[in-house]
């Protein structure tokens, strides 16, 4: 059940990553939720890294849209630099 979890608050994540971040973004729904979990991972790490997260506690909601959007700001940049 934890696993479901963690893919249904990953889609949501990346969704409302996508509406926040302008521009036009990769993929469909298997790349949102695939975002909105790699956004997670990224927050969770960076976290404990600061010091807000202890080991084994990982980020919320908003900790994975925020690293869903630190995501997909990289993303943009290195397409226009790759352009």
């Amino acid at each position: 059940m934890h696993i479901i979890w963690t893919l249904l608050i990953g889609l949501l994540a990346g969704i409302v990553a996508k509406i926040i971040t302008p521009g036009k973004d990769p993929g469909g729904c298997i790349v949102t939720m695939l975002l909105g979990i790699a956004g997670a991972f990224l927050a969770t790490y960076l976290g404990q890294m600061i010091g807000w997260y202890k080991a084994g506690q990982g980020a919320g909601f908003i900790g994975a849209v925020v690293g869903a959007v630190i995501l997909l700001v990289a993303y943009h940049i290195l397409r226009k630099i790759m352009s």
